[in-house]
């Protein structure tokens, strides 16, 4: 296996060779293979960082683009290097996805293990074992990464993980987490609804928790009603019996991201 690495800054450029399995992987294996592969070595990744009591990185949609393009191109020329078509470099590439960031790093790996799954924890156990490349996985000043993998017609796998530090883009959390219900009169009943949340927290550049989102809606309706943003945790309300009510919340964090909803049914 030939490992490399790069990021910035400084830059820096490590290349370390292991011997090969002996039978090499399939063309031929499915894409879904693959993808598995991929997810497992991030949680191996993030496995390793934890261990150190490191925040585990977030998996960036642009990132997880750019490393697939990267390990694509390396992939078609057979040949693991951190320059790119035209001479450019994975920095380019950030650049060139108008991606916000104040600094990166790139580590590459090839080899021919039979499995995909094989194959990335044999790339991660190389970069571990490299003091370079073990400098960027456990960094302390990322907070998003991207991971792909591709192979050739040759069965040789090529790895690539970006890491990036950049502001804040991860959603904020929110959860119903109780519900009570009492009798209000003939014929409404009070229910107060609890829930909790806050901002994912990040490596670093965690932006901060800022504001709930708050909304109902009877089940046989399609419009929901809005009571606005708030900071409370829990809110009363009085509903007419014979009915289910849906009751969502979701959070927002200080830089903008929505987290999703997260939604409480109650049949009165």
């Amino acid at each position: 296996m030939i490992l490399g690495c790069r990021r910035l800054a400084p830059f820096a450029l490590a290349a370390l060779l292991l011997l090969p399995a002996a039978v090499p992987a399939s063309a031929a294996t499915p894409s879904g293979e693959l993808s598995a592969a991929e997810a497992s070595t991030l949680t191996l990744i993030n496995g390793q960082r934890s261990a150190l009591g490191l925040v585990a990185l977030r998996v960036d949609s642009r990132l997880m683009e750019i490393a697939r393009v990267r390990s694509a191109y390396q992939a078609k020329t057979d040949t693991m290097s951190h320059v790119h078509a035209g001479g450019t470099n994975v920095f380019d590439l950030i650049e060139d996805w108008n991606v916000t960031w104040y600094g990166a790093g790139e580590i590459v790996a090839v080899n021919n293990w039979p499995t995909f799954e094989t194959s990335g924890a044999t790339a991660l156990d190389g970069w571990m074992g490299s003091p370079t490349h073990k400098s960027i996985i456990v960094s302390a000043g990322y907070n998003y990464v991207g991971l792909r993998a591709a192979y050739n017609a040759t069965g040789r796998i090529y790895w690539t993980a970006v890491f990036l530090k950049g502001p804040d883009r991860t959603g904020a959390w929110a959860k119903n987490t109780d519900q009570r219900t009492s009798r209000y009169d003939a014929t409404r009943s009070r229910v107060t609804f609890s829930w909790a949340g806050g901002d994912r927290r990040l490596q670093v550049l965690t932006s901060g928790f800022r504001y709930f989102q708050v909304q109902r809606r009877r089940t046989d309706q399609t419009t929901w009603y809005d009571y606005g943003t708030t900071t409370a945790t829990s809110k009363t309300v009085i509903w007419r019996r014979g009915h289910s009510y849906e009751f969502r919340v979701r959070a927002r964090d200080k830089a903008g991201n929505w987290g999703g909803w997260n939604v409480a049914i109650v049949t009165l």
